[in-house]
């Protein structure tokens, strides 16, 4: 990416950070912002985590006012994905709207699920999740909303669909701007390679329009790939050349990827008549791959049988794809290419730190801070990251590292490459290298207690076996969780939930404990027995919850309740100093 292209990026994200700014905390004038912002949630738990931190921000002017907030959970039973939250988010706006549903600009953030590759935004959610710039300091959520910031005043009325976990910068010629005003569906697509484009959905573009001269252009698509390979895009001919002109890319070969989309309101209500028709769903539908691979002249009902990159098949789930493409059939795709732009996703933990701390780019594009809304004597934090976080004196954070929410005491250390999230570390205790603790207030049998989850930044949460007996396959810090268990002095490990499905997300591995210190100084002991190979004894007669357990009975009035202590405290120390 050439100098020139880097510092149009860096100017036009920062002029639209700088706007969003403005509109912190003060009213918005009609057609100045979104009519409504929806969040998506999984279940009505995290509905309430998430209704109330947006209040909370909104009580503290955190988000611009006289905005309709909102946050809609699934239904309960199985899983629905993010094209059934659409569904099911576009349902209630109607029961709420009516008829003036058809004159709102809504943006719909999907951030429902339980981010096992991100645990530290599990019990609060992703779309909260800490980003080092701003004061107040930003979340994800004010991040996205800053980013998409000039899109209300150039969109008709509909329904702008995108995710929780990614950011999208992009700078456009001073004298155009990104509309939405087509019919159908209209989408955002970025030049990657072709590497990238097999993990993404990837646009065939109509050859005859293809120029890719301009910053910005807006093409017809022909038909849309979901997760191809390269010979499948080539022989789609969805493979553009390099021309001149400002690019994000330098690879000479590229695709077009998917990110955001525009849905106008007729078609939105085509949508809303494919959910009566099919009534309940009972299996997870692909907002992305779903729906816009019905779309463009070209589309063909063979996706629907194709269930390669389907989490869990359902028998119902080509039955109800086959619907969705005779529905859809003939809607018109409209692409934007932003030549100059760039996809990031932040939604595992070595996403997160490398972002955070290492990402030159990035960091440059936004204007990241090393240190954010934080209070510490702590001065080579270059290679770090700390975000509302108070570190007392003699503390230090190793290169690589991220450190949010928490409080370190005296002469405490913090590795390199790891993750310390809404923690209470007791003074002069070390956190080793690539370590990810997270500390959760939980209601444990009537009284508030803490656990913390400890797990190796490059331990896999989500690979399970069928039985507890089994276990040893499963490893915590590169070690055979058998062994882990062995260390510690326990005879057995309970697991919660579903026993087929064993992992450790739920392994029964963290002691409850009667204050958040003790919490992490307890799983703080048993990651060093891993590590060093030694032993570990629990007190006798120690409980044990796992991470799972933790998020289903999360205390949140207490774990933001933390928070606000920790933000009055950084307040107040900022201002006496």
């Amino acid at each position: 990416m050439n100098h020139q292209c880097i510092q149009k990026l860096k100017i036009a994200t920062r002029e639209k950070i700088r706007r969003f700014n403005s509109l912190r905390g003060g009213e918005v004038q009609p057609g100045e912002f979104w009519d409504a912002v929806v969040v998506t949630a999984v279940d009505a738990s995290q509905r309430e985590a998430y209704e109330l931190q947006i209040s909370e921000k909104v009580d503290r002017k955190e988000l611009p006012l006289g905005v309709h907030y909102k946050v809609f959970s699934d239904p309960p039973g199985c899983k629905i994905g993010n094209g059934g939250s659409t569904l099911y988010a576009l349902q209630q706006l109607k029961d709420i709207y009516g008829k003036a549903l058809g004159r709102l600009r809504v943006i719909l953030i999907h951030a429902g699920g339980s981010s096992q590759r991100l645990p530290s935004a599990s019990a609060l959610g992703k779309i909260f999740t800490a980003v080092p710039l701003g004061d107040p300091l930003y979340q994800m959520l004010e991040l996205k909303l800053a980013i998409y910031v000039d899109f209300p005043s150039h969109m008709k009325p509909g329904v702008l669909v995108t995710c929780a976990d990614d950011i999208e910068l992009y700078s456009i010629a001073e004298d155009e701007s990104i509309r939405f005003d087509k019919p159908g569906f209209t989408a955002l697509a970025h030049p990657s390679s072709l590497s990238i484009g097999t993990t993404h959905g990837v646009f065939v573009l109509d050859s005859y329009e293809k120029s890719t001269l301009s910053q910005m252009e807006i093409i017809s698509c022909l038909r849309f790939l979901h997760k191809p390979s390269v010979d499948k895009m080539r022989d789609s001919g969805a493979v553009c050349q390099k021309q001149s002109g400002c690019f994000s890319l330098s690879d000479t070969e590229f695709v077009y990827t998917d990110s955001t989309y525009y849905v106008d309101f007729d078609t939105a209500q085509s949508l809303l008549n494919l959910l009566k028709e099919v009534g309940p769903l009972e299996c997870e539908i692909d907002a992305y791959g779903d729906f816009l691979q019905a779309l463009g002249p070209q589309a063909t009902i063979e996706y629907t049988n194709n269930t390669a990159n389907v989490t869990k098949e359902e028998s119902s789930l080509v039955e109800i794809r086959q619907k969705i493409f005779h529905l859809l059939r003939g809607t018109p795709l409209n692409v934007i290419l932003l030549n100059n732009s760039r996809f990031y996703h932040i939604g595992t933990t070595s996403e997160y730190l490398f972002h955070l701390t290492e990402d030159e780019a990035l960091r440059t594009e936004l204007g990241l801070l090393p240190s954010a809304f934080s209070v510490h004597s702590y001065k080579n934090i270059e290679g770090s990251c700390i975000m509302c976080s108070i570190l007392e004196h003699s503390s230090s954070v190793g290169a690589g590292s991220v450190v949010e929410y928490s409080r370190l005491g005296a002469g405490a250390s913090v590795g390199g490459g790891s993750i310390v999230s809404s923690c209470w570390v007791s003074p002069g205790l070390s956190v080793p290298d690539g370590v990810f603790m997270h500390s959760l207030c939980v209601s444990h049998q009537g009284q508030t207690r803490f656990v913390t989850a400890a797990f190796g930044i490059n331990d896999n949460l989500k690979h399970s076996v069928e039985a507890p007996t089994s276990m040893e396959a499963l490893n915590f810090f590169g070690v055979s969780l058998t062994e882990c268990v062995s260390r510690w002095g326990n005879e057995i490990l309970r697991f919660s939930g579903d026993m087929s499905r064993c992992s450790l997300w739920n392994a029964c591995l963290f002691p409850v404990c009667s204050d958040a210190q003790s919490s992490f100084s307890m799983s703080l002991k048993m990651v060093c027995a891993v590590l060093s190979g030694s032993t570990f004894t629990l007190p006798k007669d120690t409980e044990l919850m796992s991470i799972q357990e933790s998020l289903q009975s999360k205390n949140l009035e207490e774990m933001l309740k933390f928070r606000k202590g920790l933000h009055h405290d950084i307040t107040q120390r900022r201002c006496s100093s």
